[in-house]
């Protein structure tokens, strides 16, 4: 599959999914404190998506080759768990660090993003950190974005950010192209180096989401066929929004009102 270029009335529609997937995670923040369990969010992440805003939740029942139909509307990944966490019913704790990720359809285009909370607000110097760091090496991968640019530029700046402040980079997940289909390419690496890759043109739309570990990199999978875990059980973190190339650089289309800002003081 080669790499869509999308038109401006194209990206019309994806600013709308987009602003939907934001707008989800914005209404469950509230929700995720101690007690509740990762099913219960899916659950109202779920109603709000179909009976609220009218589009489809794009996780349940995706089956890519080679994977039984995914059984849920988000994925929730809990404190080791790198990805696709299915949501489930132990109660989260105080002091848990949670990943939840949207993916929205809506009039047939996508919007996807995803977004780390605190739970109870009380959390290890270690997690707090983490989540910090891993939000910052998201806006630095998002800065590299322009046209002329390369993909390699983006993974390159996330790399360097992640290991300099002594972080490990998942590399068998990546970013991806989306649209009319949920994943399409191109592949958007979290390393490499810079001048690699495809070049960026204006109208290429993708998603920036790295996943961080605070210890080695190194991943397996859980008997669900869909939950990643870090092997060595260090804490795991995840930001991600879906970007659009434009003449100037990007824009960011899973931006919301309760979306975290680029944070201070980077380029």
């Amino acid at each position: 599959m080669s790499i869509t270029i999308k038109s401006p009335e194209d990206i019309e529609k994806m600013r709308v999914a987009g602003r939907l997937a934001g707008e989800v995670l914005d209404y469950i923040e509230p929700f995720v404190k101690p007690g509740i369990s990762s099913a219960e969010l899916d659950k109202l992440c779920h109603d709000y998506m179909v009976n609220i805003q009218d589009c489809v939740p794009a996780p349940l029942n995706y089956a890519p080759p080679g994977y039984q139909p995914y059984p849920k509307s988000i994925c929730a990944s809990i404190n080791h768990q790198v990805c696709h966490g299915v949501p489930n019913d132990r109660p989260l704790k105080k002091g848990d660090i949670v990943n939840l990720d949207i993916t929205t359809i809506k009039d047939g285009w996508h919007g996807d993003t995803s977004r780390m909370f605190l739970v109870g607000g009380e959390v290890s110097i270690l997690a707090r950190r983490l989540v910090a760091i891993t939000h910052e090496c998201l806006w630095v991968g998002i800065s590299a974005v322009k046209p002329g640019g390369h993909l390699g530029d983006v993974g390159a700046a996330i790399q360097r950010h992640a290991e300099k402040n002594g972080y490990s980079v998942v590399k068998e997940f990546c970013g991806h192209g989306i649209g009319r289909h949920f994943h399409e390419e191109p592949q958007v690496l979290h390393y490499g180096k810079r001048g690699d890759g495809p070049r960026l043109e204006t109208g290429m739309v993708f998603t920036i989401e790295p996943m961080i570990n605070a210890g080695k990199a190194a991943i397996s999978e859980l008997p669900d066929g869909w939950t990643i875990v870090t092997k060595d059980r260090s804490l795991s973190a995840q930001w991600e929004h879906t970007i659009a190339v434009t003449a100037t650089g990007y824009e960011v289309l899973t931006l919301s009102a309760g979306a975290q800002p680029k944070p201070a003081g980077l380029p």
